[in-house]
This record gives C-alpha cells, sequence and structure tokens, in this order.
C-alpha cells in the first residue's frame, strides 16, 4: 500500500508544479476539506483555531480557478515550484480510508527570490478515482515558526 501512496503522492506534486492544478483538484471528494494551520497553532481544531487556510470543496474550487485565471495578483505570473516528497506513512482505517503523513519540501521561485517552505502533510485516502486514490482531506502543516522572510502563502501546499 506505501508505494501506491507514494506513486500517488508524487503524481500530486507533478500536478502542482506543473501547475495543471484543474487537474490536481480532481483528485478531492466533493467533501474535502483542505487545511494549512497557523504556525503557532500546527494541532489546531479547524472548527474552533484560526488556519491560514480552511477549504471546502467550494472554496478550494475558487481558489484553483483563481489562480488559474490569473486574479490571484500574487501569482501573476507564477511561481516556479518544485517539491520532494518523503518519509512516507500509512495506515489502514477502519472505515476503509488510509491515513497518509509525508514530508514535503516546497521551492518557491519567483522574480530574485527564493522560498522555502517545509511542511508535514497529514491526508485522508480514499481508494477511486482516475489516480487510483481520491483525498477527502488534505493538511499541510507547516515546519516552521512564522512566515518570515517569505511573508505570504500565495501557492498550493
Amino acid at each position: 500500500m506505501r508505494h501506491e501512496v507514494e506513486d500517488f503522492l508524487y503524481h500530486d506534486a507533478a500536478l502542482l508544479d506543473a501547475w495543471q492544478l484543474r487537474t490536481w483538484f480532481e483528485l478531492f471528494t466533493p467533501e474535502c476539506r483542505y487545511l494549512i494551520p497557523t504556525t503557532d497553532r500546527p494541532d489546531g481544531d479547524p472548527t474552533r483555531d484560526l488556519h491560514l487556510v480552511n477549504d471546502d470543496w467550494f472554496l478550494l474550487s475558487q481558489r484553483v480557478e483563481a489562480l488559474m485565471d490569473g486574479t490571484a495578483w500574487a501569482e501573476s505570473p507564477q511561481s516556479t515550484t518544485h517539491r520532494m516528497v518523503s518519509n512516507v506513512r500509512c495506515s489502514p482505517g477502519s472505515d476503509g480510508s488510509i491515513a497518509v503523513s509525508a514530508n514535503v519540501l516546497v521551492h518557491r521561485s519567483r522574480g530574485d527570490r527564493l522560498d522555502v517552505y517545509p511542511a508535514r502533510l497529514n491526508l485522508k485516502l480514499v481508494r477511486g478515482g482516475a489516480a487510483g486514490f481520491e483525498i477527502v482531506e488534505r493538511q499541510a502543516v507547516l515546519a516552521m515558526e512564522e512566515l518570515r522572510p517569505h511573508g505570504r502563502l500565495s501557492i498550493l501546499l
């Protein structure tokens, strides 16, 4: 199972790096959640605690469209990104889902700047879809105490 999940995560990373965001969005189930907790509450509860990103399917679709149509001014022109995925762990859930954790390092280059975002991905996957799995929940926990010197988070993690 880990090998299949790793292949899925590599596919996920390749779609994001190639800015094939609409195809990437198809990896999500309609009841999905996409979460990025704040750096001061990495284990925060999205129902109670502020998150940098707390999207359901609709909000994530709007985020993807804004990035693709150029209305997300922070990514116009688009950054170049490069993702590395490692330390993949997975375990089957009692409901048929698969709990996945992995480390990711995202390099974002734009203009004369190179930003690095280390994070831990926590995913809840179910089997299905064209890529073999679908994402029910994706949480990217930044492994940094603050967004400085980056200042903003304008890419999908």
